[in-house]
């Protein structure tokens, strides 16, 4: 069975500097693009990921989950806007070495990298099955957010998945703290 790295939502606005920025961001970004140096290579000691893949949020029009008064809990501000520098991968993370790119909440709040299709419409756990992946790691921003939002529906699909918080941002500490206590008790490894 097959290992995958799944790469969260590492964007322009969720980086310092962006509309929805989250402090680590751009750390985060180069930290990735370090490991994904070296991601082929087994022999080096690099961390061995039969497939890399990264989720990207793609907002055309997502209804109230963006609002000018957000509550930053169900609204947040315009971010991740299709064709805007913002929905960019950060400049620190070269998206290379992706397999794929899964894009998701167009027209609705998305949170999970699950809820995300490729380009030609395939979902991500569908892709994952494909290639007999049964073991998923999973980093990116925000670590309260859709870092959590992912892994959660990694475990709940039947993959062994583990969150790996050296390479991920939290937007506060308590919030951070707590999401980790649920994926801990959902069965998902905290490394």
């Amino acid at each position: 069975m097959a290992r995958a790295l799944i790469v969260v939502d590492v964007q322009n606005d969720f980086c310092e500097g962006g509309s929805l920025p989250v402090a680590g961001g751009a750390r985060v970004a180069a930290d990735i693009h370090d490991v994904l140096q070296h991601w082929h290579s087994r022999a080096a000691g690099g961390p061995a990921y039969d497939v890399v893949v990264a989720t990207k949020d793609h907002h055309i029009d997502p209804g109230d989950h963006w609002s000018v008064k957000p509550d930053f809990v169900d609204s947040w501000p315009v971010h991740c806007k299709v064709g805007t520098e913002g929905a960019a991968f950060h400049p620190n993370l070269d998206p290379q070495p992706f397999d794929e790119v899964f894009y998701k909440g167009e027209h609705a709040a998305a949170y999970s990298g699950f809820e995300g299709r490729t380009a030609a419409g395939e979902a991500l756990g569908d892709w994952l099955r494909a290639r007999q992946v049964s073991e998923v790691d999973v980093c990116g921003i925000a670590t309260d957010h859709c870092v959590r939002a992912t892994a959660l529906d990694s475990a709940s699909e039947g993959f062994a998945t583990r969150v790996l918080t050296a390479l991920c941002a939290g937007v506060a500490e308590d919030s951070t703290a707590a999401a980790l206590t649920e994926l801990g008790t959902a069965g998902v490894e905290i490394a």
